[in-house]
C-alpha cells in the first residue's frame, strides 16, 4: 500500500469499505436458481462477485491508460476489460446462455 498513487489508494479505499448488499445478492441467487440460499452462501458470492468487479475495473483502468485517456470508466472501457478478462480466463458462468442477457455486450 505504500508504493500506491494517491488515486489507487482512494480506489483501494473505496474497495474496501464497500461489499455487496448480502440480502440482495441472496435474493438474485434465489430467483436464478428457484431454492432458497444461506446467508454463509450469499456472503461467500458476494465476497466472489466483489473480487470479479475490482478485477473488471483494474483492467478497465488499465484499458483506460492504454488509450491516453482520463477521467471516469467509460462503457467502452468496462467492455474492453471484459472482453480481456475473458480471454484470460475463458467464458464466465455457462458456455451458451440458454436465455440470459449477455454481460456489456450492445
Amino acid at each position: 500500500m505504500e508504493n500506491f498513487s494517491p488515486d489507487q489508494y482512494d480506489r483501494f479505499e473505496a474497495y474496501r469499505r464497500h461489499a455487496l448488499p448480502k440480502q440482495a445478492v441472496r435474493k438474485v441467487i434465489q430467483q436464478i436458481t428457484g431454492q432458497q440460499v444461506s446467508q454463509p452462501v450469499a456472503q461467500i458470492v458476494a465476497g466472489f462477485g466483489k473480487v470479479f468487479v475490482g478485477e473488471i475495473i483494474e483492467k478497465a483502468r488499465q484499458v483506460q491508460a492504454r488509450r491516453g485517456e482520463s477521467g471516469p470508466l467509460s462503457p467502452d472501457h468496462l467492455r474492453e476489460a471484459y472482453r480481456m478478462y475473458q480471454q484470460e480466463t475463458g467464458n464466465v458462468g455457462a458456455a451458451k446462455p440458454v436465455r440470459a442477457k449477455k454481460l456489456f455486450v450492445r
